[in-house]
């Protein structure tokens, strides 16, 4: 799917394009995030995988899929989205991605936008504290990992964080009501 200038458009490729996976059903007003291309739960292929030197668990090239949302609550002024591996590091947890300061009228990001840092966001840390997302990177034989990807719908203006910020940082900033509603999605990944 080619960059979308509006959410409508998004849509409206999304339907006309082999999405495979969640976008909205016709009338349905819930805030939906999901994957163009990709079933919801689907197995990512190597090329989706983390490409770290130095790192023999991150052989891929470090595609990032494509996102889309749509319906986003009412008084929506911008989106947080976090990619997580509740898995990784045995059990601790790896953050794949933390973004924020989205507009929500984008609907999404194509395949591959977000494997490098984009303006379109404001790049909090991830497990790396690198700005931008980056790939699986499970080690062999620990089965597959469930990477969650969730887009939270807030009242915060576009620039109202500072760059830079971690996962638990955000949803800090976030708590007190600042949250309008939270869309997720999911894809697997092993070796």
């Amino acid at each position: 799917m080619t960059r979308c200038a509006t959410w409508m458009l998004c849509l409206l490729l999304a339907a006309c394009a082999t999405t495979t996976g969640g976008p909205p059903a016709p009338g349905s007003t819930a805030f939906t995030l999901w994957t163009p291309g990709l079933k919801d739960n689907a197995v990512l292929d190597t090329r989706y995988a983390g490409n770290v030197r130095g790192n023999p668990n991150c052989i891929g090239e470090n595609f990032s899929p494509a996102l889309s949302w749509a319906n986003v609550p009412s008084g929506t002024k911008s989106i947080v989205v976090l990619v997580h591996d509740q898995q990784g590091r045995n059990g601790l947890g790896a953050i794949h991605w933390v973004a924020y300061g989205i507009d929500p009228a984008l609907g999404g990001f194509a395949e591959n936008e977000i494997g490098t840092p984009t303006p379109k966001v404001v790049a909090g840390r991830n497990l790396l504290n690198t700005p931008a997302y980056f790939g699986p990177c499970p080690p062999p034989n620990t089965g597959l990992h469930y990477y969650v990807f969730t887009a939270i719908a807030t009242d915060l203006e576009r620039d109202a964080l500072p760059a830079g910020l971690s996962m638990q940082e955000v949803l800090a900033r976030l708590d007190g009501g600042h949250a309008k509603g939270a869309a997720s999605a999911m894809l697997r990944y092993g070796r």
